[in-house]
């Protein structure tokens, strides 16, 4: 693993099969009565978010507390920040406080790049999303959920409803997907796609012709505006949030209008294949870019995303942190022991 997780676009596949699999190893962590590793004790993570999220800063905190690390949220609202603090001075506060890792989220795109290379921070810098440009561990998180669901799916026996296997090894070789929404507003769609196809999954981006940005030419994956069309070969389809917070002007006629043609329904979803799933990064708009019937189906895997989003971050910082601890020392055979950073790096 390199210092900083910036870009999925950083990752080889050996890299992201690393973080992957690891993840799975942090899963099993959550399965625990004490759901607790001491690999990062002693460590202080800082969040540092410029921008409001819920399921992100939470995540992250969540994961660095499970690894025993000491965890500082700074929320930029009531900070400093408020009062015309630039980001340099607050990141020569952070690293005067000894912070070993920095996660920060920021409304300006290239800021976490910033403050990796600046020299400001001697700690490592951990992309948590920043303006329109990337959310590395959201698309980590996405495509360990896929691989859960495509290349360990396990049969659930009579029913013969394929569940979430263990797909340790393994990528997403030749897997198809489709992100469907607001891809210029969202920075899911781009670090989505690099990731996806550096482990081998064919990537379909469908959306209105406005929502497409300048440029995607250039980006590795096939661009569609007709949803219905693409549907019944997809393995996966991804929907994004609507990101009606960032428009400034009228991309679509109606929310009406766009639920009726980007949409994803039930009937729509019947349309899938039978083992495809539906995906979603949260929140959710219900009613315009999903329905409730299909939010709430067995297919979507919205909360199942949330818990895995925590084993993502558990892994990124045990990586990037960790050193040669093993991952799961208590549970490690004597003649056996647990995968560790300088064994299992490529």
């Amino acid at each position: 693993m390199k210092r900083h997780l910036i870009s999925a676009a950083d990752l080889t596949r050996d890299d992201a099969v690393l973080i992957l699999d690891t993840a799975e190893e942090m899963a099993r962590v959550a399965d625990r009565p004490i759901k607790k590793l001491p690999t990062l004790r002693g460590r202080t993570v800082v969040n540092l978010f410029f921008e409001d999220s819920t399921r992100t800063r939470i995540s992250f905190e969540a994961a660095a507390k499970r690894l025993s690390a000491d965890v500082i949220n700074f929320s930029a609202k009531g900070s400093s920040v408020s009062k015309g603090e630039s980001l340099k001075d607050t990141a020569l506060t952070l690293e005067a406080m000894g912070a070993d890792a920095v996660v920060i989220r920021h409304h300006s795109s290239g800021a976490p790049h910033r403050l990796a290379t600046s020299g400001w921070i001697k700690g490592s810098v951990v992309n948590a999303g920043d303006g329109t440009h990337e959310h590395p561990t959201q698309a980590l998180l996405d495509a360990f959920t896929m691989r859960r669901h495509l290349a360990g799916a396990v049969d659930g026996g009579p029913t013969h409803h394929r569940g979430p296997g263990d797909g340790t090894g393994r990528d997403l070789a030749g897997r198809k997907v489709t992100i469907v929404g607001d891809v210029l507003h969202g920075r899911v769609a781009r670090s989505n796609v690099h990731l996806l196809t550096t482990l081998g999954a064919e990537v379909t981006l469908v959306a209105p012709p406005t929502l497409v940005p300048i440029g995607v030419e250039s980006w590795p994956c096939e661009v569609s505006y007709d949803l219905d069309a693409v549907l019944p070969t997809s393995d996966a389809v991804m929907m994004l949030r609507v990101q009606r917070e960032r428009m400034n002007a009228a991309f679509f006629p109606t929310e009406r209008e766009y639920a009726r043609r980007y949409g994803l329904t039930g009937d729509r979803m019947a349309r899938m294949p039978e083992h495809a799933i539906v995906m979603h990064p949260g929140p959710m708009n219900r009613g315009m870019e999903i329905t409730a019937e299909v939010a709430d189906s067995p297919r979507c895997t919205a909360v199942e995303q949330v818990t895995n989003g925590v084993s993502i971050r558990m892994a990124a910082l045990y990586l990037l942190l960790g050193g040669n601890e093993p991952a799961l020392a208590p549970s490690a055979p004597a003649d056996k022991p647990a995968r560790t950073e300088e064994t299992s790096t490529p």
